[in-house]
């Protein structure tokens, strides 16, 4: 099958990778093309942007996560029917894990055959981005670099530095956006601020689409990804389905958001029925729960509300103690112990009891990036030894942040011990793509499905 795509890079973090991509996201919605939006990497917050402009869930392709037959698997399978699959790059080009460029947008592009556009801010310089390009051009005989588009440029300036670029690097410039004040997306701790966050964002979002139209050559950008040549993608083999639809309760508000879209997809093609409710505002967890999921978010935020909400605390304490089982990652995990101080720092808030601990703002990224986990005992999601990738991003702390597995830093001597692992619970710090191991997620399924069992007896 060959999928016509690109992926926008840009040679350092905070060059308007985002903005870009939403802007020409939108423009191609506008022409009725139906664009299919990836994120490269295990950034949360980008792919909801994205979809807030498709109207459909964005995925993520995380070469440390998935490996190189699992990207190109499910780039092709959800690209199907769709005009163009637009990836959006990660960090600078070719920053991957360590000093390496593995799992940077690079090997995104590399691995997948996808021509890569580059995004480069043209704010205080002119024959300077030409030596930018032509560098990440060359850096590797084959970078995969095809195009560039400039940011925050004025529109007199823009034909100069078009002829300039393109002149001493031979590297096509597609056109700019200009410096637009009002349609800056901000920024917090973990990342942008979510989209459901954004005032006015579908109004931004037109606002960038017409500048698009405008200053953009979009009907060029197709055809460069018409040229990417055809997928190598085998189908990947699943395990067999669990039987009984076991009913797992996702956590779904604007406390907890940061699921995987493919991850959740991969827990109903194990067998299970999802049924989203919200920690904030329900008073009791989804009929017919055997399962209870709490991912990431931001809980620091909203600590009064779910402080507040004791019949959910309640509900979910009784769940998980009581054998429910349960994945409560990072933010899903604070929710878990008994005090979380705010985003102020100014109060601890009750929270589930799960743990009897409290979480706390530590001011600075506590053991971020990425890591293998090993089991150091069976419980829910494998048995002791085997391992998995995760990725740990998180401000927040425990006094409780379990140690039953070992968590190894690639390309590091680097280790801790973290997370809790029972028979019937995973919480901690870090959170993991299902898709990694599929396994994981079809040993979460069956172990749902046994609770439902013992709950008919």
């Amino acid at each position: 099958m060959s999928t016509p795509r690109l992926l926008l890079c840009t040679p350092a973090s905070g060059g308007g990778k985002t903005t870009m991509t939403c802007a020409i996201l939108q423009a191609l919605v506008n022409r009725a093309i139906r664009p299919v939006a990836f994120k490269c990497g295990p950034d949360y917050i980008d792919p909801m942007f994205h979809s807030e402009v498709i109207g459909a869930k964005s995925r993520n392709l995380d070469l440390f996560f998935l490996g190189e037959d699992k990207v190109r698997f499910l780039l092709e399978e959800n690209s199907r029917d769709s005009g163009l699959a637009l990836i959006e790059g990660v960090m600078g080009y070719y920053d991957g894990i360590a000093m390496s460029h593995e799992a940077s947008a690079y090997h995104l592009a590399k691995a997948t055959a996808t021509p890569a556009v580059l995004v480069v801010d043209g704010r205080g310089s002119a024959l300077t981005l030409a030596s930018v390009v032509q560098g990440i051009k060359t850096f590797r005989q084959d970078s995969h670099l095809q195009g560039v588009l400039l940011n925050r440029i004025s529109p007199m300036l823009y034909p100069r530095l078009k002829a300039c670029i393109e002149g001493e690097t031979g590297v096509p410039v597609y056109g700019f956006l200009p410096k637009l004040t009002d349609c800056v997306l901000e920024s917090r701790h973990l990342g942008l601020v979510t989209a459901e966050e954004v005032e006015g964002l579908k109004q931004k979002l037109q606002k960038l689409a017409r500048q698009a139209e405008q200053t953009i050559d979009l009907d060029g950008l197709l055809a460069l990804a018409a040229s990417a040549p055809p997928l190598n993608a085998p189908p990947i083999p699943l395990p067999a389905p669990v039987e009984g639809r076991p009913v797992i309760a996702v956590a779904r508000d604007k406390a907890f958001c940061f699921y995987y879209a493919d991850g959740l997809r991969l827990l109903e093609q194990m067998g299970a029925k999802l049924a989203e409710f919200s920690p904030l505002t329900d008073k009791a967890l989804p009929q017919e729960s055997c399962g209870l999921y709490l991912g990431g978010g931001y809980p620091e935020l909203f600590g009064k509300e779910l402080g507040g909400n004791q019949p959910m605390l309640e509900a979910v304490r009784q769940a998980v103690t009581g054998g429910m089982p349960a994945v409560a990652e990072c933010g899903g995990f604070l929710y878990l112990n008994k005090l979380l101080e705010d985003a102020d720092g100014r109060f601890d808030w009750r929270m589930a009891g799960v743990f009897q601990a409290r979480a706390w703002n530590t001011g600075k990224l506590s053991r971020f990036g990425y890591i293998t986990l090993t089991a150091k005992q069976d419980g829910l999601l494998c048995r002791a030894g085997e391992s998995f990738p995760a990725h740990e991003f998180h401000y927040w702390d425990s006094e409780m942040p379990g140690e039953d597995f070992t968590a190894q830093k690639p390309m590091s001597d680097r280790s801790w011990h973290c997370g809790w692992h029972t028979p019937t619970l995973y919480a901690g710090f870090p959170h993991f793509h299902f898709w990694a191991r599929p396994e994981l997620a079809r040993n979460f399924v069956a172990a749902a499905r046994r609770y439902q069992q013992e709950a008919l007896l």
